[in-house]
Parts: structure tokens; C-alpha cells; sequence
């Protein structure tokens, strides 16, 4: 059975679907067992799109949107479906019921965004470099050009990876602070290891910031649990390669 998790804060309204998958219930196998929804690690993309089809029928939702992320803090507005990995971006907004926005990560951090008054989603991809270059207060903005409004936004933050398993190394915490001065209290250095950075946080504090004050972290490390949640960092320290999972929102 595909499984996937919820936010309940963003399970209140009828209005929209929405999922955190992980790797459970797929089609793939070998290093990509179970629900990887990626063409681009090396699994037949036959397979691949079988994962996708299993993902809509779970989640009961319309076409996938699915872009090329490239970490960068590009927004794409979308009112139709789009061929996959047609265009870069790694947020997306819509109005428009029936699109399911979909966003893959295998560490990054997933965000699921709603306004319910509005009708406006987004989803967006919060890399290390997308979330300190500013994706989610581009995401806000962009709902906001659709008439939603930042205050009445609910935003749930998927599993990534979390802070115990983030080592990074001085020179990342230098680059850091460098745009973010006060951001020192992100890291953390653990008796015998390097520097330590916390992306939830991180991103927690960019939604506030942006103006939403209803935040749902679903606080699940995906380095943490790789028998449920593809994880690069893990699968690189393991010598193996990994899959993507896939979040998904759509208005109904």
C-alpha cells in the first residue's frame, strides 16, 4: 500500500489533498526500492512512472506537476498541466483546482502551502541553498500575486533532514552567517564533530519571517528512518545510491 503522511493543520479544509510520501509501496527496486518518483538517479523510468501514477490514485488527485529543481529561488505559476521537468523552478503556485504541485527531496526540506479564502497552494523545494537565498519568501510572494494573503496562509513542513544528522562544516556556517548574521543560533557543534546546521529550523523562522503564523513541522528526519524516507546524505555515507520522494498538494 502507498502510504504518506499528513499535516493537520492542513488536513482542516476539504478544499485541497495533499501527502508526504516516502518510499513505501513503490514499484522500484535495489537502491531504489519502493516509491521513487525521480527519472534522474538511474531508475528505468518505466518504473519510475508507475511510482507516479501509484502516487495520484493515493492521494486522488489530478495530474503531477513536477519540475526540474535546480536549488535556486525561481517560482513558477502554473495554470495547467506541464510536460514533467519541462521547465526549472523550485516552488510552485496555483489557483487553479485539480493541479497537484509536487515537489521531490531526498534530505531538502518539502513545504506545503494553503490559503483557504484565497484558493491559492504552493509547494516549494527548500534546499540549504534555496532556504538561505530567500525560496520561501519568494513562494509568499507569489501566492500573494494570486490573492492570497500571508496571514491567512498555513504552511506544514514535510521530512528532511534534521539538525542531529546535518554535519556541515565551518566554511558552511561561515557562508551563513555572512548572509544571515544572526543565524548563529542554527548551528550546533557536537563533542568531537563539526558544525551542525538546523534546516527546519532555518526554515521555520524564513515562514515568520514572510508573515505565516501557523506553521505545522511534521518533525520527521529523514537520515533518521531510510528504511521509510529516501535520504542522500545516508545512502552517500553508505556507499549506495537513492531515490526521491514526492509531497503533493492540490485544491479539489
Amino acid at each position: 500500500m502507498t502510504g504518506f503522511e499528513t499535516s493537520p493543520l492542513l488536513s482542516t479544509d476539504p478544499s485541497i489533498r495533499h501527502g508526504f510520501f516516502g518510499r513505501s509501496g513503490g514499484v522500484s527496486e535495489g537502491d531504489f526500492a519502493g516509491l521513487n518518483v525521480s527519472w534522474s538517479v538511474g531508475d528505468d523510468p518505466d518504473i519510475v512512472d508507475k511510482n507516479r501514477t501509484l502516487v495520484r490514485n493515493a492521494i486522488g488527485a489530478g495530474p503531477l506537476v513536477i519540475v526540474r529543481q535546480t536549488h535556486s529561488t525561481d517560482v513558477a505559476t502554473v495554470t495547467g498541466p506541464i510536460e514533467p521537468s519541462s521547465i526549472e523552478a523550485d516552488a510552485l503556485v496555483t489557483a487553479t483546482p485539480g493541479l497537484a504541485l509536487a515537489i521531490l527531496t531526498a534530505d531538502c526540506t518539502p513545504i506545503l502551502f494553503h490559503d483557504p479564502e484565497a484558493g491559492v497552494i504552493g509547494a516549494a523545494h527548500a534546499g540549504w541553498r534555496g532556504a538561505v537565498d530567500g525560496i520561501v519568501g519568494r513562494t509568499v510572494a507569489a501566492m500573494a500575486d494570486l490573492g492570497a494573503d500571508p496571514a491567512r496562509i498555513r504552511a506544514a513542513i514535510g521530512p528532511t533532514i534534521s539538525a542531529p544528522n546535518y554535519e556541515v562544516g565551518p566554511q558552511f556556517m561561515r557562508d551563513f552567517l555572512a548572509l544571515h548574521p544572526d543565524g548563529g543560533r542554527y548551528f550546533h557543534v557536537p563533542a568531537g564533530r563539526k558544525e551542525h546546521f538546523d534546516l527546519p529550523g532555518f526554515v521555520r523562522d524564513q515562514l515568520a519571517s514572510a508573515g505565516i503564523t501557523r506553521i505545522d513541522p511534521l518533525a520527521i528526519c529523514t537520515y533518521a528512518r531510510p528504511d521509510r524516507y529516501f535520504s542522500h546524505r545516508y545512502a552517500t555515507h553508505q556507499g549506495t545510491r537513492t531515490g526521491r520522494q514526492v509531497s503533493v498538494i492540490a485544491l479539489t
